[in-house]
């Protein structure tokens, strides 16, 4: 029971983090927000190119950064509500058993989470909130439950502290 409880205790804390910085990221206005995109997307092109042994000049690695911006915008909305997806099931999966019920919870618990991060987008300057994006999220927090639930029937996860 007390590891249980445990597990759910440090899982809660962790997910309060990760709200913390999705809404910061959402709260960031259009311009700040694709500031940013930009910068990690030019990095990810600057690493590409150190990584693939080309030479490519600044104005190529810009044109690159731009090309990978749109996909790591949405691989980042992804991985994001995966890790919500596990820290969701590693609240709940102390408690209920794996199946229906506990992945219909985590389902729902994640589609309202994305859907009120882009609600909160429609408010900040030049954000506008996006079902897609929503649908997108949602998909990454069934990834992250799904793993979660395959990593506990391969013993990664302890099985003692779920029963």
């Amino acid at each position: 029971m007390k590891r249980r409880l445990m597990v759910s205790i440090v899982a809660g804390i962790l997910l309060i983090g990760l709200y913390w910085l999705i809404f910061s990221f959402s709260a960031q206005d259009a311009e700040e927000s694709g500031s940013l995109s930009a910068f990690l997307s030019e990095k990810c092109a600057e690493f590409w190119n150190a990584l693939s042994g080309r030479h490519w000049s600044d104005a190529m690695i810009q044109s690159m950064g731009e090309y990978f911006e749109h996909p790591i915008r949405k691989l980042a909305h992804f991985g994001e509500y995966a890790v919500m997806g596990v820290l969701v099931y590693l609240i709940w999966r102390p408690w209920l058993q794996r199946g229906k019920r506990l992945y219909f919870l985590i389902l729902i618990w994640v589609f309202l989470s994305a859907a009120a991060d882009e609600f909160h987008q429609t408010f900040v300057p030049g954000r506008y909130g996006s079902f897609t994006d929503v649908m997108l999220d949602t998909a990454g927090g069934l990834f992250g439950c799904f793993v979660s639930a395959w990593a506990e029937r391969l013993r990664f996860l302890p099985p003692h502290s779920f029963s």
